[in-house]
C-alpha cells in the first residue's frame, strides 16, 4: 500500500484544524448574542437525565452565560406533563418565549430572541 504524500496529509490536517477553529468562533459569537438577548425566564429547557444532547446544551449555555431554567422529565411530574402536552419528540425540548424548539438549535434560539 502506498501512503499519500506528506504534503497532502499536512493540507488535510490544516483544513481540519481551521474548520474546528471556525466552528468554535461561530459558537462563541452565538453565545455572546444569546447572552445579550436572553432574559431570565425566556428559555426553559426540558431535559432527560440520560440525554447527552441535554448535557451538551446545558454546558454550552452555562459557559456562555445564557440565562435558562431546566427541568427533568424523570424527576418532575409537571415537567413530564408539559413535555407530553407539547407533543415533544425528544430532549432537549426548549421553550423560548413560548415557542417550542426540539433539539438545541442556536440559530433558531437567536431567531426567536431577536
Amino acid at each position: 500500500m502506498k501512503w499519500p504524500p506528506l504534503s497532502l496529509l499536512v493540507v488535510v490536517g490544516l483544513t481540519a484544524l481551521a474548520s474546528w477553529a471556525w466552528r468554535g468562533h461561530v459558537a462563541a459569537q452565538d453565545g455572546e448574542l444569546l447572552a445579550q438577548r436572553a432574559k431570565p425566564g425566556d428559555i426553559r429547557m426540558i431535559s432527560s437525565e440520560t440525554c447527552g444532547w441535554c448535557t451538551a446544551a446545558r454546558r454550552w449555555m452555562t459557559q456562555q452565560h445564557v440565562p435558562f431554567s431546566e427541568c427533568f422529565i424523570e424527576r418532575d411530574a409537571q415537567c413530564l406533563a408539559d413535555y407530553q402536552a407539547l407533543g415533544a419528540a425528544g430532549t432537549p425540548t426548549l421553550i423560548v418565549r413560548g415557542q417550542r424548539v426540539i433539539g438545541f438549535d442556536r440559530a433558531r434560539l437567536l431567531q426567536i430572541l431577536q
